[in-house]
C-alpha cells in the first residue's frame, strides 16, 4: 500500500513539474503508475489532494533545510572560513536547489504561481523570503563580530542572492536537470560567492 501511494506521488510530481498541475489528469497518472483510477482514489480523494501532499512534504523538507542552516551558522558564524562556507552551499545548493524532489517542486510552483495566488505565496516564501531573511541575518551577525564592514545587511543579502537565483533559473529550472547543468550552476555560483566576499572585504 505504502509503495503504491509513494509511486503515485512520484509520478504525479514528475508530470506536474513538466506540464503543470492543470494539464495532468488522474488518467495520465494512472497510465504511468499502471494502476486503475479507483486505486488512486483509495489513497487520495482527488488530484488536488495529491498536490497538497506534495507541497506539505516539500515545506517540511524546506523548513528542515532552513533549520540546518540556522544551526550551522550558530555553531560557526564565520562565513568566510571554508568549512562553514561549504556547509551552507552544500545545504542550500546540493540538498535544496539541486535535490531531485525539491527541484521538481520548485518547477511546479514556478509554473502554477501564475494562476494560483496561494501557490505564488509558497513559491515566494521558499525562493525569496526565507533565503533572504537568513542571509540578511547572517550578514548582520558577521558585521557585529567584525568579519565584514558595516553596511545594510538586507541590501547585502539581495546583492549576494540575486545572481544565485539568476543562475538557478538559467541552469536548474529549465529543461531536464542534468549533471552538466548542475556543474554549470556550481561553477557560476561559487565564482560569484568568491568575488562577492572579495569585493565586500575591499569595500
Amino acid at each position: 500500500m505504502g509503495d503504491t501511494k509513494q509511486k503515485i506521488l512520484e509520478v504525479s510530481l514528475d508530470l506536474f513539474s513538466q506540464k503543470g498541475f492543470s494539464a495532468v489528469s488522474i488518467r495520465d497518472i494512472c497510465a504511468q503508475v499502471k494502476i486503475k483510477e479507483s486505486s488512486v482514489y483509495y489513497h487520495f480523494k482527488s488530484k488536488q489532494a495529491i498536490f497538497d501532499e506534495l507541497i506539505y512534504r516539500f515545506e517540511q523538507v524546506a523548513t528542515d533545510m532552513m533549520t540546518q542552516l540556522e544551526q550551522a551558522f550558530a555553531e560557526q558564524p564565520c562565513f568566510i572560513e571554508k568549512p562553514f562556507y561549504q556547509i551552507v552551499c552544500d545545504t542550500f545548493f546540493e540538498s535544496y536547489l539541486m535535490d531531485d524532489f525539491c527541484n521538481k517542486i520548485m518547477r511546479l510552483l514556478l509554473i502554477e504561481q501564475f494562476g494560483n495566488s496561494e501557490v505564488q505565496k509558497i513559491y515566494d516564501r521558499w525562493m525569496f523570503t526565507e533565503p533572504l531573511e537568513f542571509q540578511s541575518k547572517m550578514f548582520y551577525t558577521l558585521m557585529k563580530i567584525g568579519v565584514i564592514p558595516h553596511t545594510d545587511s538586507a541590501y547585502l543579502a539581495i546583492k549576494y542572492y540575486a545572481p544565485i537565483h539568476f543562475f538557478a533559473q538559467r541552469w536548474l529550472f529549465s529543461g531536464t536537470l542534468s549533471e552538466e547543468q548542475k556543474n554549470a550552476f556550481r561553477k557560476a555560483a561559487y565564482q560569484h560567492i568568491e568575488k562577492f566576499f572579495v569585493e565586500i572585504e575591499v569595500a
